[in-house]
């Protein structure tokens, strides 16, 4: 296989299995279990209040951007969503549970975040639909770096500056 082929290759594995790993989980909001009303109660038990509203809000952003992100369409903006959905969840139920995901930890949250911001320094390669576009390129590297990141993190605390209302028994208080 020749480099730029392989690298390709290695673009589109990486897009889409975090791009699809992203949109199965949103999709699962949506259809499987308590579908939005069941998901939109356990947002309202971790504080991000109204629990509806933000059940309808990570579930679109995680079909959207993981689907974005697996074509390879707007990628810097696609892993800017992953990661803003990967802080949300981090700071209200992740983070005081260490790194280990067997103790519902960070480490699955971390690991989706870092990969999206790989994935937009890096680019989405010539198998993309932003290749296709020819805008591909334009936005990777350094400026990738700072899109994902910047608006990914911010986008991330906007909502949680809006939203998170813990009660005093979530906060430890």
């Amino acid at each position: 296989m020749e480099p730029t082929t392989a690298t390709d290759l290695a673009l589109l594995v990486l897009r889409c299995v975090i791009g699809l790993t992203m949109a199965a989980h949103g999709w699962n909001k949506f259809t499987g279990g308590g579908k939005i009303p069941g998901t939109g109660r356990w947002f309202d038990s971790i504080g991000m209040r109204p629990g509806r509203l933000n059940a309808y809000l990570a579930a679109t952003s995680e079909v959207g951007a993981g689907l974005l992100l697996a074509v390879g369409l707007l990628s810097s903006f696609a892993a800017a969503g992953i990661i803003g959905v990967m802080t949300v969840a981090w700071w209200t139920t992740h983070r005081s549970n260490g790194f280990m995901i067997l103790k519902e930890g960070w480490e699955y949250v971390f690991v989706l975040a870092a990969m999206s911001l790989v994935a937009a320094m890096l680019g989405p390669g010539s198998w993309s639909v932003d290749h296709a576009m020819g805008i591909a390129g334009d936005l990777d590297g350094m400026p990738g770096l700072w899109i994902a990141l910047l608006v990914g993190v911010g986008g991330g605390v906007a909502q949680m500056l809006t939203f998170y209302r813990p009660s005093s028994v979530e906060s430890g208080n």
